[in-house]
């Protein structure tokens, strides 16, 4: 399977859409089973970021004003993953970061830059988690953790091993999912998986073991 780009932000807010800008990326990049990359940076937008984001971050509005310039990050971010589809937990809010701070640096959009979602991908294979957080599938998992929660690199490398887990599971266990995608979890896949809903999951399911059954 080719590589994957893990990608994580922190930002002042919610939303690009409400003003919030990003002021940290990172992008794990995983192939044939590992990490094999790293890439990481602070970026200085001029935003400023209140209390409570720096209180659940330790990104400061000090650390920021000696941080590179945003436009330069996300272009070096953009380079480094040039190629390479994306992986985000809870993808729709990384997804419109990249896309705001890719627009502003007036970056030329790439093609292959297109998101999977680690978030709804273990609502679908683990619907016996309480919840779907990255820091409970971590625990629930046993997911290997460095740094600190809500820093970009960390929670990106924790991200990163969820999606081995996920494709692991995904060949070894579900099996039944991949039938449309050649069986291999790859990106592609990935996405596909990401959209079906229980009801299908639950007939490609009982679709696959009949045939197991029967031979009995």
């Amino acid at each position: 399977m080719g590589a994957i780009a893990v990608i994580d932000f922190e930002t002042t807010g919610m939303s690009p859409s409400m003003g919030s800008r990003a002021t940290e990326v990172a992008a794990v990049l995983v192939e044939d089973g590992r990490i094999v990359g790293r890439f990481q940076s602070l970026m200085n937008s001029g935003a400023w970021i209140p209390p409570f984001i720096e209180q659940l971050t330790g990104i400061s509005n000090a650390m920021l004003a000696e941080a590179p310039p945003a436009r330069v990050v996300i272009r070096e971010v953009m380079r480094f993953t040039r190629g390479v589809p994306l992986v985000a937990h809870n993808a729709a809010f990384d997804r419109g970061f990249w896309a705001a701070e890719a627009a502003r640096a007036e970056c030329e959009p790439d093609p292959a830059h297109r998101f999977a979602c680690t978030m709804l991908l273990s609502r679908r294979l683990y619907p016996q988690v309480p919840n779907h957080r990255l820091g409970t599938l971590a625990d629930w998992h046993g997911l290997p953790k460095n740094g600190r929660a809500h820093r970009a690199l960390a929670d990106a490398e924790v991200t990163a091993h969820l999606l081995l887990r996920l494709q692991a599971d995904l060949r070894e266990q579900h099996a039944a999912l991949l039938e449309d995608c050649g069986g291999e979890p790859d990106h592609d896949a990935l996405c596909a998986v990401q959209r079906l809903s229980r009801r299908e999951i639950a007939r490609r399911r009982a679709a696959f073991s009949a045939p197991a059954a029967s031979a009995r």
